[in-house]
């Protein structure tokens, strides 16, 4: 309606184009089929690939080196889709290849960093632990030093991609460095191959959100990994937390894409169902629930846009995505709700995307961080008080 699209670039323009017709040739005529059966294809990682998605807003090692806009456009078409597929993108480009490319050594940068790039690794992020999502540092998992190596042992939960990866990033405490004055333990990152000695998958099923990608519990008894496996280049929380600033700013543009598909699904229902001789677009209550919907949409794209310039400007803050996030999926998942309402029984099928979308969102708003703890990093961010615990 404001015409905000018009504010990308030539090359934003493009990677949104392009995607978009991706999506509609390949993926919507399959989407509601894989959601039904739970399935995601591993094969789409290749297609993605070639497509250059992976890793896009990464420079180097055969990434695309997008601007921060332009990955945002390209999941906000991806979730327009479906939010599973998003996901996939998201953990592969931000959570597994960004602390590889940001705190890998550059063997382990040059090794795993162009078949991710390419769809023929896929990685996976191992920090939230069945005790211990809001507060991950409370995390059980540990690496114990021995020689050369250190062993694993622990479990991580709700892990993305996690029965398919090939590689998977494991957050865990390890012992002080020998000669360091720290009393406590530290948290490291692990670069582990999944076909490691010790380290295995169970997935999660029975899932009613996210059916079309691979939740999974990632599990590790006795993993023995060498030292060099370690990222070498941070240490601490600040690791896991600044890969997840990653990812949820993609989720504040792809939250958009499925509120809009909803909205879209829930205008064109409008304009041909008809009651009492008239379309019900041509009614008043339903006209104000399109244009509430409307107007969220516009804010929501506004407040990504604003993001986005702010990231390619390096300016961006870890509160400024907590707004994002906090703001967009909460205003997406009211959006497929009331689109919901619109389609009437029609929209708790599969033939429409609405109720698909809605029931996605309902993990979008939880993971990568809850509405409770961005609303309390944006109450810190404006008192100077911290009150998380």
């Amino acid at each position: 309606m404001l015409g905000i699209d018009d504010e990308l670039t030539s090359d934003e323009r493009l990677i949104r184009d392009t995607v978009r017709d991706f999506v509609g040739k390949r993926v919507l005529p399959e989407i509601a089929t894989w959601f039904e059966a739970g399935t995601f294809p591993k094969a789409m990682a290749r297609e993605l690939g070639e497509l250059g998605l992976l890793g896009m807003h990464l420079e180097g090692y055969g990434c695309t080196g997008a601007s921060a806009t332009a990955y945002g456009v390209a999941c906000r078409e991806l979730e327009a889709a479906d939010s599973g597929l998003r996901s996939f993108v998201s953990v592969q480009g931000s959570l597994a290849m960004f602390p590889i490319h940001a705190f890998g050594s550059q063997e382990q940068r040059e090794e795993w960093l162009p078949p991710m790039a390419r769809g023929e690794a896929i990685g996976c992020f191992g920090l939230t632990e069945w005790d211990f999502g809001s507060e991950p540092a409370g995390m059980r998992t540990t690496a114990r030093r021995d020689g050369g190596d250190y062993v694993v042992n622990g479990s991580k939960a709700w892990i993305t991609n996690g029965g398919i990866a090939d590689v998977a990033i494991v957050w865990a405490h390890v012992d002080p460095t020998p000669g360091s004055t720290s009393s406590g333990y530290d948290v490291r990152g692990f670069v582990i191959p999944t076909t490691t000695r010790g380290f295995r998958t169970q997935n999660i099923e029975r899932k009613m959100s996210l059916r079309a990608s691979v939740t999974s519990e990632l599990i590790m008894e006795d993993c023995r990994v060498p030292a060099r496996a370690m990222l070498p280049n941070v240490s601490g929380m600040r690791g896991p937390l600044s890969c997840l600033s990653e990812a949820r700013y993609g989720i504040v543009w792809g939250a958009l894409g499925a509120a809009r598909a909803c909205y879209e699904a829930a205008l064109e229902y409008a304009k041909t169902r008809v009651q009492w001789g008239k379309p019900i677009a041509a009614f008043q209550l339903t006209q104000e629930k399109l244009v509430n919907m409307a107007l969220e949409l516009q804010k929501g794209q506004l407040l990504a846009a604003k993001l986005g310039r702010l990231k390619d400007a390096g300016e961006l803050l870890p509160q400024h995505v907590s707004l994002g996030k906090l703001n967009n999926v909460r205003e997406a998942l009211a959006i497929c709700r009331e689109a919901r309402t619109i389609l009437g029984a029609s929209g708790i099928t599969l033939e429409y995307p609405v109720i698909r979308h809605m029931n996605n969102l309902e993990s979008v708003l939880t993971y990568e961080g809850t509405s409770e703890i961005h609303t309390l990093i944006l109450g810190q961010a404006i008192t100077g008080h911290a009150a998380f615990a």
